[in-house]
């Protein structure tokens, strides 16, 4: 069995399952579902600074990671808002993320920037338009700047 052929699928996998998890903590805090937000079990106001704009980075960013699309640049931008919760919100409470209650934000911000590295995988959107431009023919030239001269 050929095992470097396992990479892009184990880090498609890898990507969709980070992406989910993020998702679905941005759907809890947006919109009370599954629980609703960790603090409060309900769904953060609208427009509330950091936790509702927290939540709609994770629930944005984790749909386009999970589906592929905009990866590299979502996952960035997913890992920078992990960071700043984990330094912002958990830090000042102890260094350690387990004194801290910080693991989730730590894992979450290595995971990002692992998959802003690597890129999205085999299977993934961004593969597949990449893939269909590299395919595409090329735009045909209009017949007049075929017969025209340079000047």
């Amino acid at each position: 069995m050929n095992v470097s052929r396992l990479g892009g699928p184990t880090l498609s996998l890898y990507r969709i399952v980070i992406g989910l998890l993020f998702m679905l903590h941005g759907l809890s805090s947006v919109f009370g579902l599954f629980g609703g937000n960790p603090m409060t079990g309900k769904a953060i106001p609208v427009g509330t600074w950091p936790g509702w704009w927290a939540a709609l980075i994770q629930l944005v960013c984790g749909a386009l990671v999970l589906a592929g699309l905009f990866t590299r640049p979502a996952a960035l931008l997913a890992s920078g808002s992990m960071a700043y919760a984990y330094f912002v919100v958990h830090q000042p409470d102890g260094l350690l993320p387990l004194r801290n209650g910080g693991e989730l934000s730590a894992l979450f911000c290595w995971s990002f920037l692992l998959i802003a590295v690597l890129g999205p995988g085999s299977w993934a959107l961004d593969t597949l338009l990449t893939r269909r431009r590299a395919d595409a023919p090329p735009a045909p030239v209009a017949e007049h700047e075929r017969n025209s001269v340079p000047a």
